[in-house]
């Protein structure tokens, strides 16, 4: 995947493939660059600042940092998509609920079961169920 693609990539399904070989570092970049995470959020999250520094000197990250980061952008599409407003979704992902145990979904993004619980209450909000 060339990172000139990124940004369309970003609202789709990353390719199998890609994530196994591991993404471009320079994916790390684009949720940033596009508002969607700060860089505080990818290195809690995803990958750790000195991580990625050396992960950019070599080029690509590792096929775990791919599935996190992806994983990661996944939820966040599924939020954009969900409020159908990017700063009421980025404000939403950033604000505890107790739906969540009083954490902000973002918070839980770091683990695949927290990804699906995040998941599964923008499902039940997407469809008007009380969350």
């Amino acid at each position: 995947m060339h990172i000139d693609d990124m940004h369309i990539a970003m609202n789709a399904v990353f390719p199998i493939d890609a994530i196994r070989q591991g993404l471009p570092a320079e994916a790390a970049d684009a949720p940033i660059a596009a508002g969607r995470l700060t860089a505080a959020e990818l290195d809690r999250l995803a990958i750790p600042r000195k991580t990625l520094a050396h992960r950019r000197a070599l080029g690509r990250l590792t096929p775990e940092q791919s599935d996190r980061l992806v994983r990661i952008l996944r939820v966040i599409d599924f939020t954009e998509q969900t409020f159908a407003d990017p700063a009421r979704a980025h404000a939403w992902l950033r604000r505890p609920t107790t739906a969540l145990g009083g954490e902000a979904p973002l918070d839980l993004l770091d683990t695949d079961p927290g990804a699906r619980q995040v998941e599964s209450l923008l499902g039940r909000i997407a469809h008007g169920i009380a969350a």
